[in-house]
């Protein structure tokens, strides 16, 4: 099978012939249809993050795609189905978090792209108990960008206790923050997008939000202050600035959604602010298999759009320079 691998952090992705694998017990054999291009595949790529995958591997996490075999013992899945493989590749399923609705939370995890090859491929073997199905009526180029990109951004707003007549800014309006504008939406927020190109404002603008600032030459802090603060900032962009911007437009109160992962794992908190303003700081991580069909169902029930475009996978690393370069409106998928 042809697959986009990982060899050393300091090259291109090689697109090469590999074996196709075969499913152990538990596992299903998918066939990829679709695999959406996250940043964090890019990290991956590059060895940005404190704890590296191990050279070499296949990334993606948005896979999606027909079950074409079966392990011992699998009856989650039947050859045929579609499914969606997610960042959560596996969880013990007996720890405290696992038996309490928290499986992202689960120590002994294992992530699909990262320590589990992924879904940029023709092929991905994929642990039976954490794929979920994608409802009849979705498209597999829609329903891989709702894999990770609709997942997490559903959770923060989720955990963001997002009600109706909040007002919610999201920074960075893109893969996951087109999608986390429609979410706080669906919530009943008054949304705020934050970004820096006057194409991911319009698009913005054409799914409903409330406002648009462009914070290339507006400041994001003085305009959200303006419309009273925000109740809720959920924060998609990986710049420390942007990040202490979130804060810093948070009404008494409020409360910081952290979701992007700054490659230098740092930003500055005021303390004081923090403590007499009462703002909560709340990281939020992905979704579980049940969030995930959530996003499904609203995706069926017309509640939600998804922006992107597809590219081949023999492309891969033209479509790497695209979103590093912003020339991408949402999400880029990509197709064997």
């Amino acid at each position: 099978m042809r697959a986009a691998v990982v060899a050393s952090f300091d090259q291109p992705l090689e697109v090469k012939e590999v074996p196709i694998p075969e499913p152990g017990a538990g596992q299903i054999q998918v066939r990829i249809e679709a695999s959406g291009l996250c940043h964090t595949d890019i990290h991956a790529a590059r060895g940005d993050w404190p704890v590296k995958p191990t050279p070499p591997f296949i990334p993606g996490h948005e896979g999606v795609g027909i079950v074409e075999k079966t392990g011992a013992g699998v009856t989650e899945h039947s050859v045929g189905d579609r499914v969606a493989v997610p960042w959560l590749g596996y969880a013990c399923g007996t720890c405290e978090y696992c038996v309490t609705g928290w499986e992202t939370l689960c120590e002994s995890q294992l992530n699909t792209g990262y320590a589990i090859d992924g879904g940029h491929a023709e092929y991905l073997i994929a642990d039976a108990r954490y794929v979920v199905a994608v409802p009849a009526g979705i498209a597999p180029a829609e329903a891989a960008p709702l894999t990770c990109a609709g997942v997490t951004t559903y959770k923060a707003v989720k955990v963001g206790g997002v009600t109706p007549g909040d007002r919610v800014a999201i920074f960075g309006i893109g893969g996951l923050g087109h999608l986390a504008l429609q979410y706080a939406q669906i919530f009943g927020g008054e949304t705020i997008a934050v970004d820096v190109t006057e194409e991911k404002l319009a698009l913005a603008k054409q799914l409903g939000a409330a406002h648009v600032i462009n914070a290339a030459t507006t400041d994001p802090v003085a305009a959200i202050e303006a419309l009273g603060g925000a109740d809720v900032a959920v924060v998609l962009a990986a710049d420390p600035k942007v990040l202490e911007q979130a804060h810093a437009s948070l009404r008494r109160g409020g409360r910081l959604i952290l979701v992007s992962l700054p490659k230098d794992n740092a930003m500055s908190l005021p303390i004081f602010q923090t403590v007499l303003k009462g703002i909560q700081v709340i990281g939020s991580i992905v979704g579980t298999r049940a969030d995930l069909a959530e996003v499904f169902r609203l995706h069926t029930a017309g509640r939600t759009q998804v922006f992107c475009e597809t590219r081949p996978l023999a492309e891969i690393n033209d479509a790497i320079e695209e979103v590093l370069a912003g020339r991408v409106p949402a999400r880029l998928v990509l197709v064997p």
